[in-house]
C-alpha cells in the first residue's frame, strides 16, 4: 500500500498537487451546494431551502451553547462554513482513494495533516485577532497572567496544544478510515474469490461507519472553534 502524493516545485517550494486538487473540489462543491440551497428564498421554506435554514439552526444552536448571540452572531456564516467545508472534505475520500502509478490523487483533503493543521492555525489566529478586536488589546492579553502571573508559560502552551488537537484529531480519523478501507479493497479484496466476498461487507459497513466519523468530526471541529472564540471574544467567560 502507497500513499505517495504527486508533488510539484515551483519557485523553490513544494507543493503537493493532490491536496491542492481536493482543496479546490471541496471548495466548489461546497460553493455550488450553497448557491443551490440559497436560489429562489422564500418566507415559508420548502424543499432544499429547509435544508440549507436547518443548518443554520443547527449551527446557531451551537453558537448559543457556548456565547452570548450578541457576540457570536458574527461567528455564524464562519460556522456554517467550516460545519459544511469539512464535512464534504471528509466525504470525498469514500468509498476509497484513488492512485496513478502509485500517486494518491483523489483522496479527502483531512486525511493530509498539513490541510487539517493549516486550518486549525487559521481558527486559532482568528480567535485571537477578535478576542483583541472586541476586547482591546489590554483586556484581552490581561487574560494570559490571571489570575496569577506564573500561568503565563503554561496558558502559551495551552494555545499550542489547542491548535495540534484541533487539527491532528481531525487528520487522525480521516487518514485511519482511508487506511482501512484501502486494505479492504487494495488488499483483502484482491486476494481471492473468499477475499472478495468477505471485503464487500466489511468494506459496506466501514463505509457507513465513515460517513458517521466524518459527519462527527465535522460537528466537532466547529464545536471546538466556537469553544476557543468564546473564551477568547466573551468578556464573562
Amino acid at each position: 500500500m502507497h500513499h505517495e502524493a504527486p508533488t510539484k516545485v515551483f519557485l523553490g517550494l513544494t507543493f503537493n498537487l493532490s491536496n491542492v486538487l481536493m482543496i479546490v473540489v471541496s471548495s466548489l462543491i461546497v460553493f455550488l451546494i450553497a448557491f443551490f440551497l440559497t436560489r429562489n428564498l422564500q418566507m415559508k421554506p420548502t424543499g432544499r431551502q429547509n435544508l440549507m435554514e436547518w443548518i443554520m439552526d443547527f449551527v446557531r444552536n451551537i453558537i448559543k451553547n457556548n456565547m452570548d448571540w450578541k457576540d457570536g452572531g458574527r461567528f455564524h456564516v464562519l460556522g456554517i462554513t467550516l460545519l459544511m467545508y469539512i464535512f464534504i472534505s471528509n466525504m470525498l475520500g469514500l468509498p476509497f482513494a484513488i492512485s496513478v502509478h502509485h500517486e494518491v490523487w483523489w483522496k479527502s483533503p483531512t486525511a493530509d495533516p498539513g490541510v487539517t493543521l493549516t486550518l486549525a492555525i487559521m481558527v486559532v489566529g482568528l480567535t485571537h485577532y477578535y478576542g483583541v478586536k472586541m476586547r482591546g488589546t489590554k483586556g484581552y492579553f490581561k487574560e494570559y497572567v490571571q489570575p496569577v502571573g506564573f500561568l503565563l508559560p503554561l496558558k502559551i502552551v495551552e494555545e499550542f496544544s489547542n491548535t495540534l488537537t484541533l487539527g491532528l484529531r481531525l487528520y487522525g480519523n480521516i487518514f485511519a478510515g482511508e487506511v482501512l478501507l484501502d486494505l479492504l479493497v487494495n488488499g483483502l479484496a484482491k486476494t481471492n474469490l473468499i477475499g472478495t466476498i468477505a471485503a464487500f461487507p466489511l468494506t459496506m459497513v466501514w463505509q457507513g461507519f465513515s460517513v458517521f466519523i466524518g459527519s462527527i468530526q465535522a460537528f466537532i471541529f466547529t464545536l471546538l472553534t466556537m469553544v476557543y472564540m468564546a473564551h477568547k471574544v466573551s468578556q464573562d467567560h
